[in-house]
């Protein structure tokens, strides 16, 4: 569980970042879910997008692919959202305490 203080720390770098995960129509579907575990070892935080053609809230999405990955929900403003979760081996991001 994720502090304040480090969410608006993640929040300031998901700033600068473009999304590197879509979700469409299909919504979450096995597919995404291994992408999203994959990228987020590789980078521990990522940003997605929920495209316009998905039925389904982008609150809803990002909250129930990150209960599927283990990650952290960091933010939903509109269509975007950040997930964190730290790498097994070697995290990159240091979180302030």
């Amino acid at each position: 569980m994720l502090t304040g203080k480090q969410k608006r720390f993640l929040r300031s770098l998901g700033n600068e970042m473009e999304p590197v995960l879509f979700v469409g129509k299909e919504e979450v579907t096995e597919n995404v879910i291994k992408q999203t575990r994959d990228v987020l070892e590789a980078r521990e935080f990522i940003k997605g997008r929920v495209l316009q053609n998905c039925a389904d809230h982008p609150k809803n999405i990002a909250s129930g692919l990150a209960v599927a990955v283990g990650a952290d929900l960091v933010q939903v403003i509109g269509r975007n959202f950040l997930l964190y979760k730290p790498a097994q081996e070697n995290p990159k991001i240091e979180l302030p305490k």
